[in-house]
């Protein structure tokens, strides 16, 4: 017969074996699970056009202060840490450059081996609002076209497609999973693991969501934010124009399945909102930020909050536009108009003819200075080489015409008869002939002579002439 004391040790050894079972049990699940290091294999791709802002966007969520813009298809990292495992890792950034020519680059960032571990941000501008939802469906177009050349293995990208149905499927709002009246009781900080097939295929999708499922995670980022300011300020933008573009573009992310971010790196909006979430989706770190619709220029959608309805909200704003409106007639692009100013162009005087007009003005006592020019004293130059109507070169140049017909003149004490000599061997210069040579003045050698003479006798002259009047030259003045 057994004894109770046999029996309460039996009982003893089965409780405690129960306890070392289940702490083994959770022993060995934190050891498959809580100890996991943070996978190096996960990469973004960021596609936008040209001054999109994918450059600064990628620096703020580096931390860096100045960016750099490179071209082509360039490659930065970005330092991800994890406290709770005291773990850190380096996220791969593939930033693509916005021209239509670099397109066949996004082969090197996106291929086989990295599609599933790979997360895509498309980045638009509010800087340029009218073209939006155009930049949205080309890129997006552009990542669809390049996923069908890779000709990727039909049961894996339908496991991508799964998981991102999963991912809308299973979504609860930050602090609701705890909710007991809360119709899903699953956290969506689980949803980072692709491989758990756990869902319940029954659950329908919301209207309109979902339509091109590419099996990839997309994040939509509208930048610039801050330039909404300007928006109503100089082109009169309404709110019903933020909201009619704001409701194209959640629609938009429906389709695609993408979270949506507004952001301001000059007013640092949601950008580091952006950094937790990115690590939410890629690493499944914790994320407790629910959706943010109340601030017009720092909207947050988390993939799996929106839906039509929600959408329909923004709908009740719109008065002088409809929802269905075609996007470009209500958000029209800004003509900017560039003020041109055109050099006037200067056509040259044929030389001839400039020095037979000087030669005219000077035969009419005129002045040699160009159409609209005044010529001043200076207190400097006050009555110094000051010529008038009494000076002796001023009636020499006022005299009879007949002595400037032809190269020779007559020399006068004034020197009327150098500055004669100088036009008249102008004028009668002959242009260059048909072999390359130099053309000679028609003058004559003693001519030459003579006029070398005169020109040391006037230089002469007007050397002891400063002398006398007791005037320094200085060229360092002049």
């Amino acid at each position: 017969m057994t004894s109770s004391a046999e029996v309460m040790s039996g009982e003893n050894k089965t409780e405690d074996s129960s306890k070392k079972n289940l702490w083994s049990s959770i022993l060995n699940d934190v050891q498959t699970h809580g100890n996991q290091k943070l996978p190096s294999c996960k990469q973004v791709v960021v596609l936008g056009d040209n001054e999109s802002g994918k450059t600064t966007l990628v620096a703020k969520l580096q931390g860096v202060e100045d960016p750099k813009k490179g071209s082509g298809l360039e490659y930065a990292y970005i330092d991800v840490r994890d406290d709770y495992r005291d773990d850190h890792t380096r996220l791969s950034v593939w930033v693509l450059d916005g021209d239509p020519g670099h397109t066949d680059l996004l082969k090197f960032a996106l291929n086989n081996e990295s599609f599933q571990h790979t997360l895509v941000i498309l980045t638009v501008t509010m800087t340029a609002p009218w073209g939006i939802l155009e930049q949205l469906q080309h890129w997006a177009s552009v990542l669809a076209d390049h996923l069908d050349k890779l000709k990727l293995d039909f049961d894996s990208r339908q496991a991508r497609r799964q998981h991102i149905i999963k991912m809308w499927q299973e979504y609860v709002e930050p602090g609701d999973e705890l909710d007991p009246s809360s119709p899903m009781k699953r956290s969506s900080r689980n949803l980072g693991d692709p491989d758990d097939n756990d869902i319940d295929d029954s659950l329908p999708l919301p209207e309109a969501t979902l339509t091109n499922n590419l099996g990839l995670d997309i994040v939509v980022v509208v930048t610039k934010t801050d330039y909404m300011q300007v928006l109503e300020k100089e082109h009169d933008y309404k709110d019903e124009h933020l909201d009619f573009m704001q409701q194209w573009i959640r629609r938009f992310c429906l389709q695609y399945g993408a979270a949506l971010f507004y952001t301001s790196a000059k007013e640092d909006k949601n950008c580091d909102l952006l950094y937790k979430y990115l690590t939410h989706r890629i690493y499944s770190l914790p994320f407790r930020t629910p959706a943010l619709v109340v601030e017009k220029d720092a909207v947050f959608i988390p993939a799996g909050w929106d839906n039509m309805k929600k959408i329909a909200i923004l709908h009740e704003n719109m008065h002088t536009c409809k929802p269905d409106d075609y996007y470009r007639d209500i958000i029209v692009q800004q003509v900017t108009r560039k003020t041109v100013t055109r050099e006037t162009e200067i056509l040259a005087e044929e030389e001839q003819n400039f020095l037979t007009r000087q030669q005219q003005t000077l035969l009419a006592g005129g002045s040699l200075a160009p159409p609209g020019m005044r010529i001043t004293e200076s207190p400097r130059t006050s009555g110094i080489g000051k010529v008038n109507s009494r000076s002796p070169v001023t009636q020499g140049i006022q005299g009879s015409p007949k002595k400037l017909d032809g190269p020779k003149v007559v020399n006068s004490p004034g020197g009327e008869g150098v500055l004669a000599n100088f036009f008249n061997s102008l004028l009668n210069k002959k242009p260059a002939a048909a072999g390359g040579n130099v053309s000679k003045l028609n003058v004559s050698e003693p001519e030459k002579a003579a006029m070398r003479s005169d020109a040391a006798a006037e230089l002469d002259r007007l050397a002891r002439g400063t002398k006398t009047s007791g005037v320094d030259f200085n060229t360092s003045d002049c």
